[in-house]
């Protein structure tokens, strides 16, 4: 028996059920992540503008260099708009670069603000470097945070110890300044993260529940399917045995002889059904080719390309009027599978012994319709050959 097999089709790793769910839950982090860098986005920006600006501006003729208070204002605003958007769209932010513009203006800042705005609102940078840093390094590891706060704190005593801002309730004040205006940004940069990762982790059970739960449902679908399969391939096969071992049937008689291989046939497709192989239609025309091989027919399988993923009930369709057809089949057998993306076409060629007589399909077979479109099928004899053809289309 000539059997060239298809070569099957390599199911890319994107394809794979385990990567479908991968995505879905990679898809639910990002969502989650997206709205907590929307809102640090928010924060800062909305901090710099409602609240450090008009401060600023309030206390302009007290600022030791008004002037470079402003335009520090301005760099910062620039910086933190463009760092928002690339956050917000995915981009990756030069981190450590922003870091490091984000702490001159803090120190030149601190500088023009003067020793009389020392500890006010005005001297914008104590509220509102805290959130540009958030921006700077979201996604990365919360001590990269701690390490800018630190430094901004570090910044923060040189110009108080320069001002000689040292008595006690000075120093208390500036304990008061770098713990209040580190503890939000910390929060909310370690919450952000928090959020995400369990978004990711109830989003990966969710979808290990469902999966586990539709494997299931398929499995007891599959089982009860196969179950009344076999209970009425199995009464085909039991009638036949017992009228055989009751003497009410002759073996040597061809009518009971096609019953059994039928019968025979039947079984053996229905077993191939449950194997896991690449191209199950393939593998189960061949089981019934290698019956009716066995049974002494000469049988060419000829394939060409690959089927396409079929459910059980259109495979079922596709071969069984066929596998009927080899079980009375005659002299020789040709049976040919045309495979595409969207179509597949078997068909069987084998000796007419009957005559042109009776034209059609045999008993019990018609057009039909499957999960994933229809089976169509066609049967005709001339007195030479007959012919059979099951075609599915998308």
């Amino acid at each position: 028996m000539a059997v060239p097999p298809g070569r099957p089709r390599a199911r890319t790793p994107d394809e794979s059920p385990a990567a479908g769910v991968r995505q879905a839950v990679a898809a639910v982090a990002r969502a989650s992540d997206r709205g907590a860098r929307f809102v640090s986005v928010v924060i800062a920006l909305a901090w710099h503008t409602a609240i450090a600006l008009p401060a600023a501006l309030a206390a302009w003729s007290e600022l030791a260099a008004p002037a470079v208070v402003l335009a520090g204002w301005a760099v910062v605003a620039v910086a933190g708009v463009l760092a928002g958007v690339r956050l917000l769209h995915g981009v990756p932010l030069p981190a450590w670069r922003l870091a490091g513009l984000l702490l001159a203006v803090d120190a030149t800042v601190f500088a023009a603000a003067g020793e009389r705005q020392l500890f006010t609102t005005a001297n914008w940078v104590w509220g509102t470097l805290g959130w540009f840093f958030v921006l700077a390094l979201w996604g990365r590891r919360v001590v990269g945070l701690l390490a800018l706060l630190v430094a901004h704190s570090l910044i923060a005593l040189v110009a108080v110890v320069g001002y000689g801002a040292t008595t006690s309730a000075d120093l208390a004040r500036f304990a008061m300044y770098v713990y209040g205006t580190a503890s939000l940004p910390v929060a909310v940069f370690v919450g952000g993260a928090a959020i995400a990762a369990l978004a990711r982790e109830r989003a990966a059970t969710a979808a290990a529940t469902h999966a586990m739960a539709a494997e299931r449902d398929a499995a007891e679908r599959a089982r009860q399917d196969r179950r009344a399969r076999l209970a009425l391939v199995s009464g085909t096969a039991e009638t036949v045995l017992a009228e055989l071992a009751d003497g009410r049937a002759d073996p040597t008689d061809p009518a009971v002889q096609r019953r059994a291989v039928l019968a025979a046939a039947r079984l053996r497709r229905l077993m191939a059904e449950s194997d896991d192989v690449p191209d199950p239609l393939l593998h189960e025309l061949r089981a019934a080719a290698d019956l009716a091989e066995r049974n002494g027919l000469p049988i060419d399988l000829v394939t060409v390309g690959t089927p396409p993923p079929l459910p059980v009930p259109i495979r079922r369709r596709l071969a069984d009027p066929l596998a009927a057809l080899l079980a009375d089949a005659r002299g020789w057998a040709r049976l040919t599978v045309v495979s595409g993306p969207d179509e597949v076409v078997v068909s069987l060629v084998t000796p007419d012994r009957d005559g042109p007589d009776a034209t059609g399909p045999p008993a019990g077979q018609g057009d039909g319709a499957g999960d994933d479109g229809r089976v169509q099928w066609v049967y005709e004899r001339d007195g030479e050959i007959r012919w059979a053809q099951t075609r599915w289309r998308r």
